[in-house]
């Protein structure tokens, strides 16, 4: 059952309690599936995880500041009163935020997630709760973090798919299986989630070539992509042995096993990890007081195979318009074309194209040295 707030002409503002009891309802609303998002589907867990974080840090400050946390009720305030306001929510933003980076020590990516998360319970009391509260929140700025993409190389992945040697590495069946998975997942560009849930149902067999049709659970993106000999005979390798196409495992129990397979990998060189607190680079090391930085295989996460499946395509000449029909990412996806940015193959093939032009020029003997002919 909804909270019920009582408001007349005299409230000024909402108090911390009813503040905290409205956005249990905005979190229960979202769980709920009462609250979706603008296409009218389901809010997914994942974001609902980081309404419960919000409301636990935001708890948080409140009582190791013993700060009154109070929303103004727009309608019912003079001007002077819109004035007082405007100073609290600048000065709770201040505080809130410096809580968050030198108490807590967030970076600016999570912190951004959280500001993020206040600024839509803010919308949802205006919107959904006719709640007159003002915009005073479109103020909260949401700093943004570009989160390096870590992604196997080419050679890298076919290391994995076709070197005989590293078979012999891989000495136990359960890392076997942690390979066969990660290279697939490396191929097919699947978000985990999807890939672990993978069932015969997703295989489309036509004329012995082998498809794999997938709707995102995230996006509900229809995605479909043909599969090569290898990922063809990793599914085959576990056909009918599992619920699933692929081995069982958790998500978690995934990535906690992953870097003992990444550490097989060649090439396991340092890696400087940067991160940005209010804009500023912070170096963080793996051991901070000999200054040991991390390794390339510190890095490798389910997240990478998706990546890496993205890069491949896309340094081996893929059309990005078809990378983003197999990927399930929008036309305008952000996300999709850091994929590009970070595209270093093809960075280098276009710059060699310019180079290869300068090496043409040359200098006709002795006319004028800005005087210059292409061959």
């Amino acid at each position: 059952m909804k909270t019920k707030i009582r408001i007349t002409r005299k409230n000024k503002f909402l108090t911390q309690s009813q503040i905290f009891n409205l956005l249990d309802d905005f979190i229960n609303d979202a769980y709920c599936g009462k609250r979706t998002r603008k296409d009218g589907k389901r809010i997914n867990s994942s974001t609902i995880v980081n309404y419960v974080h919000l409301r636990n840090i935001l708890q948080e400050f409140c009582d190791s500041h013993s700060f009154e946390f109070k929303i103004y009720l727009e309608s019912n305030l003079t001007y002077q009163e819109k004035t007082v306001a405007f100073r609290y929510y600048r000065n709770f933003y201040l505080m809130y935020t410096k809580f968050m980076y030198e108490d807590k020590l967030y970076f600016d990516n999570y912190v951004g997630l959280l500001i993020r998360g206040l600024r839509c319970f803010f919308n949802y009391l205006e919107v959904e709760r006719r709640i007159s509260i003002g915009t005073y929140h479109k103020s909260f700025f949401v700093p943004r973090e570009e989160i390096p993409i870590i992604a196997l190389s080419v050679d890298q992945l076919k290391y994995l798919i076709y070197n005989e040697s590293f078979n012999t590495l891989v000495k136990s069946k359960k890392l076997e299986e942690i390979r066969d998975v990660f290279v697939f997942g490396c191929t097919v560009a699947l978000r985990v989630s999807d890939l672990l849930q993978l069932t015969v149902q997703n295989l489309f067999i036509q004329d012995d070539v082998y498809y794999l049709r997938v709707k995102s659970q995230k996006t509900s993106t229809k995605t479909s992509i043909k599969l090569p000999d290898y990922a063809i005979r990793i599914v085959q390798k576990y056909y009918g042995d599992h619920a699933t196409l692929l081995p069982a495992m958790t998500a978690q129990w995934f990535n906690s096993k992953l870097k003992n397979l990444a550490k097989l990998i060649p090439n396991d060189h340092d890696i400087v990890k940067v991160r940005e607190r209010r804009g500023k680079q912070v170096v963080i090391y793996k051991d901070p007081i000999n200054k040991v930085h991390f390794k390339f295989s510190d890095h490798i996460t389910s997240h990478t195979m998706r990546r890496t499946a993205i890069t491949t395509m896309l340094n081996l000449g893929m059309p990005e318009h078809i990378v983003r029909k197999i990927s399930g990412h929008a036309a305008n996806s952000r996300e999709f074309y850091r994929y590009v940015e970070l595209s270093q193959f093809l960075i280098d093939q276009e710059s060699d194209k310019v180079f290869d032009k300068i090496r043409k020029y040359k200098n006709p003997g002795k006319r004028s040295q800005n005087n210059y002919t292409i061959d």
